[in-house]
């Protein structure tokens, strides 16, 4: 067992009204590549903002780096290679600037590394922040988060924005400094990414931490995707029930059409998401 580089223990954080997190706890041991998955609103913004320290909670422990989110947050955002969901920057900043403060303010020459960076992502130096596509802000955002190498680097919703190319090189590059010791945790609503680079993930739905398991395990499932032609109708569903009791269902309808196969990734964690029942029809 590594040691673990974030420690989170009975995390609360309610706005009023608006639904937050609720009594969350996991950990992250070091060199992993953890995901934190979720649809939109679920809570993995405002768990990422907590764990920094940018955010109050009223209940609980965050630990990163054996550092505590409430008293050590400067040290913490020096430390940890951050970036948010949204890219804000100084529109009239040139890029070249931008990625040369976000240096300056850790106090470390990055300039080597930022220079790598910027050519493997096509980032252009040279413009404005107020000319950038969100996309290309994306990849300025990426190059403040990795170029000071950092041991723990906290991605929320990396991807959005990135055209294919991009998201491959990205994640090239996760595995580069991840190969070199550094522990990844990335939120994300995208299935694929978490199946394909991450070892273990964290479900959260509704403010609550539904999940933790290996990607593996997971992703596991006897659910069947189910489409037919019964008594004249189309259907659509995923079946989590035994196939021989889906066949007695049948029996005596009339079956012009059936393909039952193994269901997308998507259907797969959609129990997770909301609660569904052995028989789900599809949309």
């Amino acid at each position: 067992m590594g040691k673990n580089v974030i420690e989170i223990k009975n995390l609360t954080k309610n706005y009023g009204k608006n639904r937050g997190v609720t009594h969350l706890t996991l950990t992250v041991e070091e060199g992993e590549i953890f995901g934190f998955l979720g649809p939109n609103g679920a809570g993995k913004s405002t768990t990422i903002r907590s764990m920094l320290g940018l955010a109050r909670f009223q209940e609980g422990e965050v630990k990163l780096l054996g550092m505590d989110a409430k008293t050590q947050s400067v040290e913490i955002l020096r430390q940890v290679g951050y970036m948010p969901s949204e890219a804000w920057f100084y529109p009239d900043m040139r890029v070249r600037d931008v990625i040369a403060l976000a240096a300056k303010m850790r106090g470390m020459d990055c300039s080597a590394e930022a220079e790598m960076l910027c050519e493997r992502l096509q980032v252009d130096q040279t413009k404005k922040i107020e000319e950038l596509s969100l996309g290309n802000r994306k990849k300025v955002s990426i190059v403040c988060a990795m170029q000071h190498q950092p041991k723990l680097f906290v991605f929320d919703e990396p991807t959005s924005g990135l055209d294919p190319l991009m998201q491959a090189e990205f994640f090239k590059l996760i595995l580069e400094y991840n190969a070199k010791g550094a522990t990844c945790f990335l939120s994300s609503h995208v299935l694929s990414e978490i199946r394909k680079y991450c070892g273990r993930a964290a479900i959260i739905r509704e403010g609550k931490l539904v999940k933790i398991d290996t990607v593996e395990n997971l992703t596991k499932t006897s659910a069947k995707h189910v489409r037919m032609i019964k008594d004249g109708a189309e259907e659509d569903f995923i079946y989590r029930g035994k196939v021989n009791d889906l066949l007695r269902e049948l029996a005596g309808h009339d079956i012009s059409d059936i393909v039952i196969e193994e269901p997308e990734l998507e259907d797969i964690f959609m129990h997770f998401y909301d609660g569904a029942d052995e028989k789900e029809a599809k949309e």
